[in-house]
């Protein structure tokens, strides 16, 4: 999750940075495939949580000294079902884990953000909203779709019950809330090639609008 920037030099200094974010099952990894494919540096907090929890990592330890050896496998890796069922029914234990996590994660999408390069990036960050980071990228863009299809596809993709989902759904930021926020906004309510569709028109956009800071800068 990238830091805030210090001001306007320090912004045309670097590349562009697209915060792409949306509810869970919204198509937000599907767009960011699409980015990628065009040839856009895309930085995904999703993976690199995963990789800052890894065995031996101190972000594995800090969470299994604030929950617990009960949230590791039998093979000493995180069990994520179980950790999600504890920080999802306690508000405050979601808080603690996001305090461990979060300057984790922000380190390291900084140091790769700096690596990329490009026009312009894409830094997906599903949490945007609830962990206060807007300010840290140039613009906000929401994949959105209806609570309904959310649901619907988390049961699919999860194998889980409808109350299970919509619990997820509760610990995120609301649909409004997330909307509030945008600069930009892809509607994900049809199939994988209208989504493309509006990606490459906002490829378009970012690379105008990164190009003109660029030659402001």
């Amino acid at each position: 999750m990238p830091e805030e920037p210090t001001g306007p030099q320090d912004q045309a200094q670097r590349p562009l940075r697209i915060g792409l974010t949306g509810g869970i099952a919204s198509g937000k990894s599907a767009a960011a495939q699409v980015f990628a494919g065009l040839g856009i540096p895309v930085i995904d907090t999703d993976e690199i949580a995963r990789e800052v929890v890894e065995p031996g990592t101190p972000g594995l330890g800090r969470v299994v000294d604030a929950f617990g050896p009960d949230v590791l496998d039998s093979d000493g890796r995180l069990d994520r079902k179980r950790l999600r069922g504890v920080v999802f029914k306690d508000a405050v234990a979601r808080r603690r884990l996001e305090q461990i996590l979060h300057p984790l994660i922000r380190a390291t999408m900084n140091a790769r953000s700096a690596a990329a390069g490009g026009l312009y990036q894409v830094l997906v960050i599903p949490l945007l909203v609830e962990s206060g980071l807007a300010s840290g990228v140039d613009r906000v863009l929401v994949v959105d779709c209806t609570e309904e299809a959310q649901v619907g596809r988390v049961m699919r993709r999860d194998n889980v019950g409808a109350p299970e989902a919509r619990a997820i759904l509760r610990a995120q930021a609301s649909r409004e809330q997330r909307l509030a926020l945008a600069d930009d906004v892809i509607v994900n309510d049809a199939d994988l090639a209208a989504l493309e569709r509006k990606v490459r028109e906002l490829d378009d956009r970012y690379r105008l609008l990164a190009a003109g800071r660029a030659r402001r800068g």
